[in-house]
């Protein structure tokens, strides 16, 4: 009985110590909820994907349906609110290109928040090996492309531009390409803009606000915040030819990096004071 005791005590103190070490250490806290993220996304995925083939019976994009239901919980997890402007300018029953900038894995729970009905995504091929991810991600009609064949990821995009015609979707794309934790945006890819103006369809911008006030991974914070989301007006692409896409690409990212700072408080702040410090001319 006694060695019983003092076995259950030591549980005990180790399950409170588990419970007490994310609030002791920032660096802990980072890792436990990037570790908890990822194993609930995992668990989402393989309960989603069972639910998806009594549902759907295979590959198809209304499987996004289902997923999104299941994403959309996940910010209740992590203390996140999510702040959206502009999203009826999604839900117009049309084709279009709809993009946005990427700056870390908590963008899905962003785009999960507003995804129009009918809209697909296109990832990089190495996604589609991610286990129960990957799965959930193809039986939701995602488009894997790989990146590191130019040829063959244009041809792709080009079989994308058709698609969304006969079909009627909508396709989501990061033009950046990567992940970008900076306090800026990254360039953008011709990918995107290549799909629109080969399909004649309007871009719809869509900013997220910078997640550097509760998400800094080089600094291990993650931390409680909003995410603002704002949806920008379409951008016309009728009557343009592939000559015109280097300054549709300046276009949308100007208009995005003003709207990104914008909605970013803390990066609009510094901004200014860095602005007000600057020597006249």
């Amino acid at each position: 009985m006694a060695i019983a005791a003092i076995l259950d005590m030591w549980i005990w103190a180790l399950l409170m110590l588990l419970l007490a070490l994310p609030l002791l250490s920032r660096t802990v806290n980072f890792y436990f909820k990037i570790g908890s993220y990822c194993l609930l996304c995992l668990g989402a995925s393989l309960v989603a994907s069972v639910v998806c083939f009594l549902v759907n019976r295979g590959r198809t994009v209304r499987n996004m349906r289902i997923v999104k239901k299941f994403v959309r919980v996940f910010k209740y997890f992590y203390g996140l609110r999510l702040e959206a402007h502009g999203v009826e300018k999604l839900h117009d029953d049309k084709p279009c290109v709809i993009i946005s900038n990427h700056q870390s894995i908590l963008d899905m729970i962003g785009m999960m928040e507003i995804l129009p009905k009918n809209c697909i995504q296109i990832a990089k091929r190495e996604l589609v090996f991610a286990g129960p991810v990957g799965l959930i991600m193809y039986l939701g009609g995602v488009i894997f492309i790989n990146r590191k064949q130019t040829s063959t990821a244009m041809s792709v995009m080009g079989e994308v531009g058709d698609i969304l015609v006969k079909e009627n979707l909508k396709v989501w794309i990061y033009p950046e390409g990567t992940r970008n934790g900076s306090y800026d945006m990254l360039p953008f890819k011709k990918g995107a803009f290549y799909v629109a103006v080969q399909a004649q369809v309007p871009i719809i911008p869509v900013v997220y606000s910078s997640f550097t006030s509760f998400y800094q991974p080089e600094k291990k914070i993650f931390t409680s915040g909003k995410i603002k989301i704002e949806v920008l007006d379409p951008v016309k692409t009728e009557g343009l030819t592939v000559e015109d896409i280097p300054e549709l690409i300046k276009t949308c990212h100007s208009a995005m990096k003003e709207a990104f700072f914008r909605i970013s408080d803390k990066l609009n702040e510094n901004r200014t004071n860095d602005q007000a410090l600057q020597p006249e001319q």
